[in-house]
């Protein structure tokens, strides 16, 4: 018998309205989601439901929103009789596999999600960053080109084969970019973010969010987690709280993170949240994978 894993996305799956007819048609996610809004000290609900989406692309809204949609649809799987052994998520949709994996409850995942993002748009606003997508290279290559580069310019996620994404300062990535094309990379694409996540200029994020995770009551883990940093398994809170430090200026291992999976006996993944992002990685890192999307009450019934 295979094995099973949780998924979660990251930045970027957000949208208005997002988890709104899962909150007005089913009563188990409405007390989940009340749970979790309660828990905070602003207005999550209405950046989710209502928007206006200037408001949700907010760091601050979008982080915690995404984790919040996750783990309520979560839930919604677990009461299908379906639970995982291994969970992962790709950068913040990390904090929704802590919340999946049971080291932290839903609203304290949410909660230090909520920390995070305010965090990183704080320490972003601060550096003069962003991130590009290099499309139709080996990651290897990229590396190798980024050496040659002048000024703090990074591989930081490992998305799949042939995308791999750099984070750093602005002039850098420009001069990445061209350093990229001309080494063979099929295209170089500026991404429209607030700063260069994952990247060693986020390490003061890192150092706020150590000492804030020391407020949380970490939980051994239900099932085991697949770190973005090291695509290593990890179980204890020890190993959690590390990570949390790591991850906010490490990278994403997603390749590395979907293979570690296979290795060990999964099969089938559940991608659990808004968007389909991860599916379409995964079977481009590895065809025989089985990916079930969950991102509505719809694909819940069809369970």
């Amino acid at each position: 018998m295979g094995k099973t894993a949780f998924v979660f996305p990251g930045q970027g799956a957000q949208f208005v309205g997002m988890g709104k007819d899962i909150y007005e048609n089913n009563e188990i996610a409405k007390q989940e989601f009340d749970k979790i809004f309660s828990s905070l000290s602003f207005d999550l609900k209405t950046a989710m439901f209502e928007g206006p989406e200037e408001t949700l692309k907010k760091t601050k809204y979008t982080q915690p929103a995404i984790v919040a949609m996750s783990l309520v649809l979560e839930k919604l799987v677990r009461e299908k009789g379906i639970k995982p052994d291994f969970v992962a998520g790709h950068s913040v949709g990390e904090y929704a596999a802590f919340g999946s994996g049971e080291f932290l409850t839903l609203s304290d995942a949410v909660k230090l999600t909520a920390f995070r993002g305010e965090t990183m748009n704080e320490i972003a606003e601060s550096v003069n960053g962003g991130m590009a997508a290099i499309i139709g290279m080996e990651s290897s290559k990229i590396e190798e080109v980024l050496k040659t580069v002048e000024g703090v310019v990074e591989a930081v996620n490992f998305n799949e084969p042939k995308q791999t994404v750099i984070a750093g300062q602005k002039d850098a990535i420009e001069r990445a970019c061209v350093a990229l094309k001309e080494a063979g990379a099929k295209r170089a694409l500026p991404l429209a973010v607030s700063g260069p996540f994952h990247s060693s200029l986020m390490k003061p994020a890192g150092e706020k969010l150590k000492s804030e995770a020391e407020k949380y009551d970490f939980k051994e883990g239900t099932a085991k987690l697949i770190a973005n940093t090291t695509a290593e398994i990890i179980s204890t809170p020890a190993e959690i709280k590390a990570e949390i430090y790591a991850q906010s200026f490490g990278p994403v291992k997603w390749v590395d993170t979907v293979n570690k999976l296979k290795e060990n006996g999964v099969d089938t993944i559940y991608e659990i949240g808004p968007g389909k992002v991860l599916a379409g990685l995964i079977k481009k890192i590895d065809k025989e994978l089985t990916v079930i999307n969950v991102n509505s009450l719809d694909d819940i019934e069809k369970l």
